[in-house]
């Protein structure tokens, strides 16, 4: 491994080979975690890589290294790249970041406009988002689109996600937003444009493109809160593996609020 270069592209119908040994591991991750969201099939895997809307890894030996996908929810208002996936002998060398960048690009690419969005149980990949420009949001921010909600049932915390009316689990919702993303750059752009012509400190108050006054949105901060954060994840798992034992999928004696 240690002599061999690898490469992360967009996928092929060169790359359908592939199929069986990326569904395979899908699956035998899924289980390792404890979780299996949105279970696909090699013919499914396939037909993304025809469309061009998959990102793999290889190395110049022709090795699998890894492999995610494009899928486009709610008439195309929302992308989600799924089924991240590093082989295990590759992990640990930054390939997961390296996909997740390369799809996140080919996402904006293909879908300019649209709030790309993703689930996730592991605090690596929601870094990695961060990084990228997500932030943590409730579920209701997300699509609304049955098809996508129906990838939830073969995840072992189903019932979870039922119980609570579709609004809470073990996952974390991240969202991009593109509009918010645009503000954002007006209003910083703005703000140093200001600040070099008045040396002054800037109001919260400020004034977009189009000439609506509004207060400058507080962002989450996800990044600086990363260990903070990971202690409110863990509580969040054990509250609602509590939930669950207490009280089955019917939901539990005790309530608890979450988001």
């Amino acid at each position: 491994m240690e002599n061999q270069h690898i490469i992360v592209r967009v996928a092929t119908p060169d790359d359908i080979h592939y199929s069986n040994t990326i569904t395979d591991e899908m699956e035998s991750s899924a289980k390792a975690r404890g979780t299996g969201i949105a279970k696909r099939s090699p013919d499914y895997v396939e037909l993304k890589m025809k469309e061009g809307k998959a990102v793999i890894a290889v190395t110049d030996q022709g090795d699998w290294v890894g492999f995610c996908y494009i899928e486009a929810w709610g008439h195309e208002k929302f992308v989600a790249n799924s089924g991240l996936i590093v082989n295990p002998a590759f992990r640990g060398h930054g390939v997961a970041k390296s996909i997740k960048k390369r799809i996140f690009e080919l996402s904006r690419e293909k879908y300019p406009d649209a709030k790309i969005f993703g689930l996730t149980t592991g605090l690596a990949v929601m870094k990695i988002n961060s990084e990228l420009g997500y932030e943590p949001v409730t579920y209701s921010e997300l699509t609304d689109d049955e098809e996508f909600w129906k990838g939830c049932r073969s995840c072992v915390n189903f019932d979870i996600l039922t119980a609570k009316n579709r609004k809470n689990c073990l996952c974390t919702a991240m969202l991009y937003n593109p509009l918010e993303k645009l503000k954002e750059a007006e209003e910083k752009a703005m703000a140093e444009k200001a600040a070099a012509t008045e040396s002054q400190p800037q109001p919260q108050l400020s004034v977009s493109a189009s000439g609506h006054m509004h207060h400058a949105r507080r962002r989450r901060r996800f990044k600086g809160n990363i260990k903070l954060y990971e202690r409110w994840l863990r509580f969040k798992r054990f509250v609602l593996l509590k939930s669950r034992k207490e009280g089955g999928a019917t939901g539990s004696k005790k309530k608890f609020f979450l988001f």
